[in-house]
């Protein structure tokens, strides 16, 4: 028989913990108001799997269960047509059984306990006038009190730490820091888990395996090993057994609590208090499938697949099941290790541009974005690329045409769109149209009133923009919002939590590799070449947006949008992965050494001849203030004369001209009919 060798590892992987910070205002729990969702028009995008849309009216009624989930659906924009998460199902898990009833009732006192304890100390530091001195300590006290609950309370802190609508600056900071580690469960039970996935021992499929985990975290852990067939190393992720039934009941619980705060919640949030419970439970329970984790995998591989600066892990499927997940081990660099990724030659500018820039795609190309990126699961690989580990948090932005993976189908909500939308807005200054986007994002109810959040917003962004690329960091400006989020009806819906937190722990990553990094610096560089050359029609409107401001026509933001653009395909092409030697051999790998605005000239040519209103608008740019810009003309000509094969646009105007015709006598047409 086969022999099975155990093998010594460094601690490569970390455990599951968040960094992201945020500031607001001065109670535990902040008084909030109201917020639902809000339903607009789909975009589209490029995702792995391609989802069928489908509608659902939103007449919710706020109490049920039912409606609660259908709440998160509408919010989200999109349909999970089957759930791992629902009350009914937790409520049928947990009372199947008298001995289950019975622990219940134990973990329930326990909580009730703990719980009431802590709060009747909050209670006396307010009668006694020392609630502000006492906060360090007392958040602290919280810290250490959701440890001593257990996993599902140490899950919860870390949601929390995302979470400025809840609760308040300096509680959320000290969660920040909540960990997950605990001590491993016995290797004999890990490998005995194992073997059950596979259907056959352990020296079957592996020559070596680690003597010791490379990690150990509440929902499960991480061992090393080596295939037998292909000799490829791998990660293998073990679920921590029991711990399924543990979650269920707190969960139970959780909600249980919850209804009681429903009239408060309602009062200060908004939602009841059980559609937030709800919202973190699916997203717990979804970390406890690994079937859903590989799902995410592949997702993320083809979404990358052309993309040659970012590596994601194969996943073994064959090997998988829903408590063990085998994939691709990842042999990189630390992002929390600067030193180490110059001792291994990588350019640290282009790396944090590459980083950056994958950042970006997830959240606003794909719409589907690793939920925590904290520095233990982003590596920096020796060739200069940037790689991810451990998807068993991620969220979606709903879209239209492609999909987020493809157990969701579309319900239509804007999301990705929407946050380009807000980029826009804030190019153009337009902060009615900023607090709007709140609404449509689901941070406000439909129908609130906006004009008091208008000049705040303003304050805001000019104070934080006001200061240059140089200066604007998002943690900054995250400081601001969340005292806008204690103002007013805000509340942030769990998936923007999870993408405050994925942009700042992600800058925070930046800083630590180069404490002078402007995140800003890079990221402003990849949207200005999204709008210039993405074919997306939503993006080309959105181009035109920039492009107008009051009906006039911003050339030097034209200019500052080549300028921005080109610079960002300079500094992505010169990473090393990008080189040939290591896309050789490679089919499809997208490798951009110039600024390509072909389609972009041709598309705008086409509007140009068909769109009236836009043909007004560009001659009255070239002839503003009774004078011919013909300077402004041949400044822009002169900044992309380098990256244009002039005989190749003509060419594609050329080929194109049929169909622009056509297009051209269908709105004459159209025009004609219309003045009848």
């Amino acid at each position: 028989m086969a022999s099975i060798s155990t093998i010594s590892t460094p601690n490569l992987f970390c455990s599951n913990h968040h960094t992201a910070k945020f500031s607001s205002a001065s109670s535990v729990l902040q008084p909030r108001l109201r917020v639902s969702a809000a339903n607009a028009p789909a975009s589209t995008s490029s995702n792995a799997i391609s989802r069928r849309t489908s509608s659902k009216s939103s007449n919710l009624e706020v109490g049920s269960s039912s409606s609660a989930m259908e709440q998160l659906d509408i919010e989200r924009g999109v349909c999970i047509p089957f759930r791992k998460y629902t009350p009914e199902t937790v409520r049928n898990k947990v009372l199947e059984s008298r001995g289950q009833i019975l622990s219940l009732v134990g973990r329930g006192v326990e909580i009730v306990w703990n719980l009431g304890l802590y709060w009747s100390t909050l209670m006396y530091d307010c009668l006694v006038g020392r609630d502000e001195e006492v906060v360090p300590y007392r958040a602290r006290q919280l810290r250490n009190l959701l440890c001593d609950l257990g996993p599902s309370f140490i899950k919860a802190g870390q949601v929390l730490a995302n979470r400025p609508d809840i609760i308040r600056e300096d509680y959320m900071n000290e969660l920040c820091i909540l960990q997950d580690d605990v001590p491993p469960f016995p290797n004999q039970v890990a490998f005995a888990i194992i073997e059950e996935e596979l259907g056959q021992p352990l020296e079957a499929v592996f020559s070596k395996i680690s003597s010791g985990t490379i990690a150990a975290a509440s929902l499960g852990q991480v061992y090393r090993a080596t295939l037998r067939d292909s000799r490829e190393d791998v990660a293998i992720k073990v679920l921590r057994p029991g711990i399924e039934p543990i979650i269920y009941r707190d969960l139970f619980l959780f909600r249980t609590l919850a209804s009681f705060l429903n009239g408060i919640s309602l009062q200060k949030l908004g939602c009841n208090a059980e559609l937030i419970v709800d919202e973190f439970g699916e997203k717990l329970l979804e970390e406890l499938d690994y079937t859903l984790e590989a799902r995410n995998l592949e997702d993320f591989l083809e979404n990358f697949k052309n993309d040659p600066t970012v590596k994601i892990p194969r996943v073994y499927k064959n090997l998988s099941g829903s408590r063990v997940l085998v994939m691709e081990w990842i042999d990189g660099i630390r992002c929390t290790d600067p030193q180490a990724i110059k001792e291994a030659g990588i350019d640290l500018d282009g790396f944090l541009t590459v980083g950056v820039s994958a950042a970006l795609r997830q959240l606003l190309e794909f719409g589907l974005f690793h939920g925590d990126p904290h520095p233990g699961n982003i590596f920096a690989m020796r060739d200069g690329r940037i790689a991810y580990v451990d998807f068993g948090n991620v969220a979606v932005l709903s879209q239209n045409e492609s999909s987020p993976p493809f157990w969701m189908f579309s319900q239509g909500m804007l999301n990705k769109q929407i946050l380009i939308d807000a980029v826009v807005h804030a190019v153009n200054e337009d902060y009615v149209e900023m607090a709007n986007d709140f609404t449509r994002l689901g941070f406000l109810a439909s129908g609130t009133d906006v004009t008091p959040i208008v000049p705040a917003l303003e304050a805001i962004w000019q104070n934080s923009a006001g200061k240059g690329l140089s200066d604007f960091n998002f943690r900054s400006v995250t400081g601001k919002f969340n005292q806008l989020v204690y103002q007013y009806p805000i509340r942030i819906p769990e998936r923007f939590s999870l993408v405050i937190r994925s942009l700042l722990t992600q800058e925070g990553i930046c800083f630590t590799l180069k404490p002078d990094f402007k995140f800003l610096e890079v990221a402003y560089p990849y949207v200005a070449k999204r709008l210039l050359t993405d074919p997306n029609p939503a993006l080309r409107e959105r181009l035109i947006q920039v492009l107008f401001k009051d009906g006039v026509f911003q050339w030097k933001r034209l200019e500052n949008l080549i300028v921005l653009a080109k610079e960002n395909v300079a500094k992505m092409s010169s990473n090393p992965a990008l080189q040939v030697e290591h896309t050789r051999g490679s089919r499809g790998l997208r490798v951009e050494r110039k600024l390509d605005l072909t389609d972009t000239i041709k598309d705008g040519a086409r509007l140009f001849l068909i769109d009236e209103g836009i043909r007004r608008q560009l001659l009255l740019a070239l002839t503003e203030d009774s004078k011919l810009h013909i300077q402004e003309l041949v400044d822009v000509y002169r900044l992309v004369e380098g990256d244009i094969d002039i005989p190749s646009v003509a060419l594609e105007v050329v080929r194109d001209f049929p169909a622009v015709a056509r297009d051209l006598m269908l709105s004459w047409s159209a025009s004609v009919l219309s003045d009848r």
